[in-house]
């Protein structure tokens, strides 16, 4: 997942449109920017948050898998489990966009028995340790960071819900339409199929948001022990790979909408404090003792 995040930013930054793009369009890239100047911009802020997304889901599932499943947690599996069970059915996005890109439902293609071979067996015995308790201080202020990283998880499904329903319905939200100065009547003037073409990628965003939010709520609910750094870096790492390339393309492309970016930036906030305060908790050191081997296998 990480590798295809990072292969879609590259196609992005770079000739933005594939073969098979430009076909389906019956555009090229400079016929798009000549029918109007912020097409490609729009095309590309799209497609690199998208790609930030992406990468995120990666890092999600890497921590999950590595220090979650390979050591026994069963909600680790769970929680990958869900999340997939979000994102993958969103590839039939298209039987209302009409576009089937080749790239996506081929790394779909090619995920999907990664994704099915990770949870189809139960996780390995317990090899986990537990920490000491610490200080209450630092435990209450970790359970408010907690709260923070669960409900913007919560507020993340939420948009990527929206955000999937915009994609598959009206496409375009008021300030999309401001940052292009046109409507939608202009744009399928241009081609008949512009606007499914980007209905395609607005859809798709909107679902892999809501497969990440599903995996930062449940890692944040169920993985919040003292001493479990993984966590700590996982939700780290996933929150850098999706807020930075979205603030940044906004920046590069001009379009800075408060209205448009409030979301963004509200989930940054919450994210970043919420980490901040629970990573002496999270990223405390653990005892040297034997693993624990809990009497049952709940969480």
């Amino acid at each position: 997942m990480t590798g295809a995040g990072l292969g879609a930013a590259a196609i992005t930054l770079g000739p933005v449109l594939l073969w098979y793009d430009r076909d389906y369009l019956g555009l090229t890239l400079h016929e798009l920017h000549a029918a109007n100047h912020q097409l490609v911009h729009f095309l590309q802020h799209d497609r690199i948050t998208m790609a930030g997304t992406m990468v995120a889901i990666g890092a999600l599932y890497t921590g999950l898998a590595v220090g979650g499943i390979r050591r026994g947690r069963p909600w680790a599996r769970e929680a990958y489990l869900l999340s997939g069970a979000i994102g993958f059915p969103t590839l039939f996005y298209f039987l209302v966009t009409g576009f089937v890109e080749p790239l996506h439902t081929a790394t779909a293609v090619v995920l999907f028995p990664m994704f099915v071979a990770a949870v189809r067996r139960t996780p390995h015995s317990p090899r986990w340790r537990v920490a000491p308790e610490g200080p209450e201080r630092e435990r209450r202020r970790a359970l408010v960071g907690q709260l923070l990283l669960i409900v913007t998880g919560a507020g993340l499904f939420v948009g990527g819900a929206v955000i999937s329903v915009v994609g598959l319905t009206g496409v375009f939200v008021p300030t999309d339409l401001a940052f292009l100065g046109t409507g939608t009547g202009t744009l399928e003037a241009v081609s008949p199929r512009l606007v499914p073409f980007i209905a395609h990628d607005r859809a798709g965003f909107g679902g892999a948001l809501m497969s990440a939010a599903v995996a930062i709520s449940l890692l944040s609910a169920w993985g919040w022990r003292r001493g479990e750094s993984w966590v700590f870096w996982t939700l780290a790492a996933a929150a850098a790979a999706g807020f930075l390339p979205a603030v940044v393309v906004h920046g590069a492309i001009h379009y800075t909408d408060f209205v448009h970016l409030a979301p963004v930036h509200f989930g940054i906030a919450t994210t970043t404090t919420g980490l901040l305060l629970a990573r002496p908790y999270l990223c405390a050191e653990g005892p040297a003792g034997p693993p624990a081997r809990p009497a049952h296998p709940a969480r």
